[in-house]
């Protein structure tokens, strides 16, 4: 494999903007992805992380905006000659074609010698481990092994950068967890720089060295999934990411907010409030605790989800407060209980709405 592919290269996108007729798929929107890394865009449909993909990958023309690869400018040059791999939601392998025939096809195109040609293709099907498959055709293969072929289509021609374009989702959930840690190996031993474009956010969190949540054709946030997840930036990111409980609250000073009876310190990325102010807590259900009380509020409803069960507890709001917690621990409640909630965060996002 290349020292360049060995080392990856930097994409980046500055000042991006598309319009269709009246509506503005993005909006000045900018991204930095470093060699080698791996970012996920995530975020409801219509928020523009496919038109961002599609323009990187020369499918889609940008009404201004930059992008480049290690310097060199993308957006002057068709399509085929950005040195770009690509793999899309529908797999799009070529039926009449075996395994190594697809795999080689990106090479044979830039007239490489039989001899690097078969080499290559060798270094592929170990890879994503299909040696076994190598006369196969696409037919013949279930839908995890096709994806894995598109992927070493791919990386075969040693692309600068690799899109990946919902690539996992005409598949069974079962499989769409194994192929997607394979995707995740696979990157990190090409080392290709990678934007990878989901609406999973388990499949981007799981994988991703940063995720960037979009939303109205901008960044909301970009961060470690970590970070993201426990230290969301703002409402939106908060709720979209992972689940969220709202709760009502009351501002208690412009840092700190009461949330079912504790004082909790309002994330430092939220707005100040003024005391008084009625504002909705964002909590995440694993923070919250329970303990038996006569004097508390009614379990309603308990969820077994695997290793963690979700429990609905009546606390006089117009909707159920929900707590997370696993389900070995969940054992000693049961519908009816009366508990008392603690909340344990460091910090709560609010929002006015």
């Amino acid at each position: 494999m290349s020292s360049r592919s060995k080392n990856g290269s930097e994409l980046v996108i500055e000042g991006l903007s598309r319009t269709f007729g009246t509506v503005r798929a993005l909006d000045e929107f900018s991204l930095r992805i470093a060699p080698g890394e791996l970012v996920c865009l995530l975020g409801p449909s219509g928020c523009g992380k496919t038109t961002a993909l599609r323009i990187v990958a020369g499918l889609e023309k940008a009404d201004s905006g930059s992008v480049t690869i290690d310097g060199e400018d993308l957006l002057a040059k068709d399509a085929s000659h950005r040195d770009i791999g690509m793999v899309f939601q529908s797999y799009s392998l070529f039926p009449n074609m075996s395994v190594a025939e697809n795999i080689a096809y990106g090479l044979r195109v830039r007239k490489k010698s039989k001899e690097k040609i078969i080499k290559r293709v060798r270094e592929m099907l170990e890879l994503v481990s299909l040696e076994s498959k190598i006369d196969a055709f696409p037919h013949q293969l279930s839908g995890g092994q096709q994806q894995r072929v598109a992927l070493a289509r791919a990386l075969a021609i040693e692309p600068r950068v690799l899109l990946l374009d919902e690539p996992l989702s005409a598949l069974d959930a079962q499989v769409r967890t194994q192929i997607r840690d394979e995707i995740r190996r696979i990157q990190i031993a090409s080392g290709t720089t990678t934007l990878f474009v989901t609406h999973d956010q388990e499949e981007a969190m799981a994988i991703s060295d940063r995720v960037g949540v979009m939303l109205n054709g901008n960044l909301e946030q970009i961060d470690t999934p970590n970070s993201l997840y426990n230290k969301p930036r703002t409402p939106f990111a908060a709720s979209f990411v992972g689940v969220t409980i709202r709760i009502p609250a009351i501002a208690q000073s412009k840092d700190e907010v009461l949330v079912l009876n504790h004082i909790l310190d309002i994330s430092s990325h939220a707005p100040s409030l003024k005391k008084g102010t009625e504002v909705t807590a964002l909590v995440r259900p694993e923070s919250i605790s329970m303990e038996k009380s006569a004097k508390g509020s009614a379990i309603i409803t308990k969820s077994f989800l695997g290793a963690m069960t979700r429990i609905g507890v009546d606390v006089g709001l117009p909707e159920l407060i929900y707590a997370e917690m696993s389900s070995r621990e969940a054992r000693k409640f049961d519908t009816g209980d009366k508990v008392e909630l603690t909340i344990s965060s460091d910090s709560v996002m609010v929002s006015n709405v």
